[in-house]
């Protein structure tokens, strides 16, 4: 591995455990590190409570749901070969919340429910960006950005639709959190129904960066190396589109990650091979740690 390559692992990997110890630590009720490593011992009960059930869950969703978003966004702008796309702009984090929308609203009440109705519509709006290209005949890496962009208007405003149609009461409020994006209700139950598909997701993803690295030079580069492109990418932006539902099912739409941690992580790498893909989740996480902690 490069020195540089290290130099940057050891650096992101140093500032995800910085953040997230402050991130157990700092609240509205201050927990010190000599609290928190008592707790196993029989410490303070109302310090157990609010490390067990609020800032352990929530920091621990933080940085998983940030390891996927940056995987997720150097997955796309690996695959599409355009710096602009993202989950977000590629409509599967906008057709994930009009799923968890729809799910709300004819009354779902688990996380495993919310979540089937974001991997659903996910997949929906995929599927939709990736045949709007194929009907136009159009497979330049642009024509992808701007069917993302197409499916994720519509799938806002069916969003905008079902707030109209939901009760204002109770369901607007949730749709509402949803859009929103945060991890101010994150629980145990929440952090257990978004681990399994996003650790899946995110193993397979790292496992198959160098797939990833080989469609990014384009179809007959890809056929000569022995890959089939199509089938490649489907299966990637499957695995991405399971990660970022899970996300969205959980803490709503989160848009920026996906975008910026793999120009962070092109920035201190200067290549879209080899520890890329895994810099920029880890980048991710820092990234959504830090914002956690300023909210």
């Amino acid at each position: 591995m490069p020195t540089r390559t290290r130099l940057c692992a050891a650096l992101a990997l140093g500032l995800l455990a910085v953040l997230a110890a402050a991130s157990l630590c700092v609240g509205a009720y201050p927990l010190t590190p000599g609290r928190i490593l008592a707790l196993p011992g029989g410490g303070d009960p109302m310090a157990a409570r609010v490390f067990f059930t609020l800032r352990l869950p929530r920091t621990a969703l933080a940085a998983l749901a940030g390891l996927a978003l940056g995987a997720a966004g150097g997955v796309y702008q690996t695959v599409f070969r355009n710096p602009l796309a993202s989950p977000d702009l590629t409509g599967v984090a906008g057709g994930a919340s009009l799923g968890a929308a729809a799910a709300i609203v004819l009354g779902a009440g688990s996380a495993w429910q919310i979540m089937g109705g974001a991997f659903l519509c996910g997949l929906l709006s995929l599927a939709a960006v990736l045949g709007l290209v194929r009907a136009a005949r159009a497979e330049r890496t642009a024509a992808y950005v701007l069917a993302g962009i197409l499916v994720s208007a519509l799938a806002e405003a069916g969003v905008m639709l079902l707030k109209t149609l939901a009760d204002p009461e109770r369901e607007l409020a949730a749709i509402e959190y949803w859009t929103m994006g945060s991890l101010a209700g994150v629980t145990a139950g929440k952090l257990a129904a978004a681990a399994p598909p996003v650790l899946a997701g995110l193993v397979l993803v790292l496992l198959f960066r160098r797939q990833a690295a080989l469609l990014s030079l384009g179809q007959a580069s890809a056929r000569a190396s022995g890959l089939e492109p199509r089938r490649w990418r489907a299966l990637l932006l499957g695995l991405t589109t399971l990660m970022v539902a899970a996300v969205v099912s959980v803490a709503g739409g989160i848009a920026f990650v996906g975008l910026i941690a793999p120009h962070i992580a092109y920035g201190l790498l200067r290549r879209r091979g080899g520890a890329f893909l895994p810099l920029c989740a880890v980048t991710g996480a820092d990234l959504l740690l830090a914002a956690d902690l300023l909210a």
